[in-house]
């Protein structure tokens, strides 16, 4: 047998069996190893979720989407509820920096108490995510509201209804919740910037509630006694400024007191948007909010980097919701995300 034609049956045995090979493979499909990769880097490692407390929207949203995606996904989550006392918070990290899970989302009563123990836990190797409520010490990431923004887009819609000439008096009140906390140093700085542009309206009223909306609408009645042309009022949390909103009804001043607060976006808040009690909900959007952290979270488990070496930042995109666009896209509930 010639060379010329034994090189012939070679090529053509080898045609044959990349012919078969290519068959076999689009009968049964190809692995795809980037697929394979991501569920193996994922498997088995631990994340944990420590809230300021379980049992209101915010929480169990964004606990709810994370849990859905570490049962998908193969690794363990878990939850330290220290039930709003920073005091627990503080002994639950600790001991989460000796246990050493890969991954700690934390969400700060404010940005000074955590801030050591935060360094500490990436220098143990703990990489950490904030979410909603920053640090003085910044993380691997932190994903949540861009508090300034609220600030600034509150007080820009209070200063269209109260500044000279456009509402009944140039009087407006402010409520905050914890005065350390990153929602009202930085939301404050967003607002005071709006009104240093409006020299006319009176902040007649600037009172911490605690989150408490009790404390908020005993605060907001003694506002209207001493303030009956109040015009105006911004809130910092949608849950607290309940109790504004029930003070203001009471007063018969529903028509009189436009009140601006913000939220995750919860039905709840929605309905009380559609009610008239708050004339306009700042929506964070803890679905959206929940997608992105979860996105972060693979992200940490994955990359090889040092905790604390590569350090990122999202701000969730903000909706204003008033009567006119009230709706169930704007809103959710938790047995949506469950």
């Amino acid at each position: 047998m010639s060379t010329s034609i034994l090189r012939k049956l070679l090529l053509t045995a080898a045609f044959v069996v990349t012919a078969v090979t290519a068959a076999s493979a689009q009968d049964q499909g190809l692995e795809n190893p980037r697929s394979t990769l991501f569920h193996q880097e994922l498997k088995d490692k631990k994340v944990v979720f420590l809230p300021l407390s379980m049992g209101f929207d915010l929480t169990e949203g964004w606990a709810a989407v994370m849990r859905k995606q570490a049962a998908r996904l193969g690794y363990s989550f878990e939850i330290r509820d220290p039930a709003w006392s920073t005091d627990a918070g503080t002994r639950a990290l600790s001991s989460l920096i000796t246990e050493k899970p890969d991954v700690i989302v934390l969400h700060n009563p404010d940005i000074q108490s955590y801030a050591r123990l935060i360094k500490q836990a990436q220098s143990a190797g703990i990489k950490i995510v904030q979410i909603n409520l920053e640090s003085n010490s910044t993380s691997d990431s932190y994903v949540g509201a861009d508090w300034t923004e609220i600030g600034i887009q509150a007080a820009e819609a209070v200063a269209e209804k109260c500044d000279t000439g456009k509402g009944i008096s140039t009087k407006i009140a402010i409520d905050t919740g914890v005065p350390t906390a990153a929602s009202d140093v930085f939301q404050l700085d967003g607002i005071y910037k709006v009104l240093k542009q409006h020299p006319a309206i009176q902040v007649v009223s600037q009172q911490a509630t605690e989150y408490n909306a009790e404390k908020a609408r005993s605060i907001m009645d003694t506002v209207l006694q001493q303030h009956t042309d109040l015009c105006g009022a911004i809130g910092i949390c949608d849950n607290q400024d309940t109790g504004t909103a029930s003070a203001i009804q009471q007063a018969g001043k529903g028509n009189q007191v436009f009140l601006v607060t913000s939220g995750g976006g919860n039905k709840v808040g929605c309905e009380n948007v559609e009610k008239g009690l708050f004339n306009l909900y700042i929506s964070y959007n803890v679905p959206l909010q929940g997608d992105i952290l979860n996105a972060e979270i693979a992200r940490l488990l994955q990359i090889k980097t040092a905790a604390g070496e590569v350090k990122t930042m999202y701000f969730t995109p903000l909706t204003q919701i008033t009567k006119a666009n009230v709706n169930q896209r704007n809103c959710w509930t938790l047995d949506d995300l469950k």
